[in-house]
């Protein structure tokens, strides 16, 4: 095979088969195939698409570059769930146990977070002790004994993804549907979970800003999944606004002890049950969803998923009062401030991408990978779209443990909200369910 002609035909629309795809990217981990030439690919790929099977064999053509991890002796049912990111998403954090506290078995292997988007291994880390590089052996005696553990991804799952990925980032092909269902699923299917709940969010704070990109994300990354035989279903979710009432590493942390303590805010408290009930219904332990959905919220408001939760903490080296006491445990800000609205009114929209900004300026986030992050740094939201406000009243409060760009910050929250005369409707929370 030809390189030249493998771009040629893809340039040109036409499907790519099987080993002409493995051709392209052993080439290219091997570096017999240049980043120019494998640019141009993934330039005609941007443009053209791929068929399912192409983008399905594509897929596993990356899984098979690296290590895969078998769970088939773990026992028990195995449930991952997926978000493709936002501000105040820290939904993973309460889920993941409370699945575990409904019987499923979770292994979920997290990323950092990067530019606006938070990081669930981040905030986990504000945990003094915990550890998210446990052994794949010690990962998988948790996941017998505990029933969850969420740890870091390995170097050596998926290594074409994460070659590929960084021509993406040059390239101006990130945003490529395929591309990106390629990405996420090469590292999804690697990890070994027989079922995967995807949450694809949409709107200002979401990487598909429109909610028909997001549904056709949902669907590719369905279809790869089961073209592998893996048990799959998505959910559409807004991004409108950030998630609950806080933003950043340790304030999400106090919030999730606050969801499976039953007092957490409704919207990421409903989006947390939602989920959970797809993967039970995904699971086959429970057939009808909202009977599924009750279930996951009474062991949120029984102790239940909080115990888990502790326990998944103790078994990988953090301090489980965490639970009982988070700011005892969790590192405090030194400087914090409030923002005030400008006038009377109604927030009738707020630019979700800025306010995740605005807690990167204060350290909750990352830009570089190689970026240092304040854990107590974040924001707590009070009024979110509809709420009426008025002048002088406080939006939310600015924390960090510095007060360098606490001014600038301010400026650039209150730049990210729109405030009219006129009554407005809160968005929807979830727009679709895809089985």
């Amino acid at each position: 095979m030809n390189t030249y002609d493998l771009i040629f035909k893809k340039r040109e629309g036409e499907k790519l088969e099987h080993e002409e795809l493995k051709f392209l990217i052993d080439g290219f981990i091997e570096e017999k195939i240049p980043q120019y030439q494998m640019s141009a690919f993934l330039m005609a790929v941007y443009f053209k698409g791929m068929t399912p099977e192409e983008l399905s064999d594509f897929t596993n053509i990356m899984v098979k570059s690296g290590e895969e991890i078998d769970l088939n002796d773990i026992g028990g049912i195995t449930v991952d769930k997926h978000s493709t990111g936002g501000v105040g998403d820290g939904v993973s954090l309460s889920l993941a146990p409370l699945a575990a506290s409904l019987g499923l078995v979770v292994p979920m292997m997290s990323g950092r977070g990067l530019g606006h988007t938070g990081g669930t291994l981040d905030k986990l880390e504000s945990i003094p002790g915990y550890r998210i590089d446990i052994t794949r052996n010690s990962f998988k005696d948790q996941l017998r004994k505990v029933g969850v553990a969420i740890i870091g991804q390995t170097k050596n799952i998926a290594p074409a993804d994460k070659k590929m990925y960084s021509l993406r980032d040059v390239t101006a092909t990130v945003d490529s549907i395929p591309l990106i269902a390629a990405s996420i699923m090469s590292k999804k299917l690697a990890e070994g979970s027989s079922g995967l709940v995807l949450d694809v969010k949409t709107g200002s704070g979401a990487f598909m800003r429109k909610t028909e990109d997001a549904k056709k994300l949902a669907k590719a990354m369905l279809e790869i999944g089961r073209y592998n035989n893996r048990k799959m279903a998505a959910v559409i979710s807004d991004m409108n606004q950030p998630l609950g009432r806080s933003i950043g590493n340790a304030n999400e942390i106090k919030q999730a002890v606050e969801i499976m303590s039953g007092k957490g805010p409704d919207d990421i408290t409903e989006i947390t049950v939602v989920l959970a009930g797809m993967m039970l219904q995904l699971s086959g332990r429970q057939k009808d969803l909202k009977t599924a959905q009750k279930a996951a919220l009474a062991n949120l408001n029984n102790g239940a998923a909080l115990k888990k939760f502790g326990d998944m903490i103790e078994a990988q080296g953090g301090d489980r009062k965490v639970c009982s006491n988070p700011d005892e445990v969790l590192k405090q800000p030194e400087y914090s401030a409030e923002v005030k609205s400008p006038e009377n009114g109604y927030i009738e929209a707020m630019d979700t991408r800025k306010v995740g900004l605005t807690a990167l300026s204060l350290g909750a986030g990352r830009e570089r990978v190689i970026d240092k992050i304040d854990h107590s740094a974040g924001i707590e939201v009070f009024k979110k779209i509809s709420d009426k406000v008025e002048a002088g009243e406080t939006l939310a409060v600015l924390s960090s443990s510095t007060v360098k760009n606490m001014e600038e910050a301010k400026d650039m929250y209150i730049n990210s909200l729109k405030i009219t005369k006129d009554k407005v409707k809160s968005p929807e929370l979830i727009y679709d369910i895809i089985n």
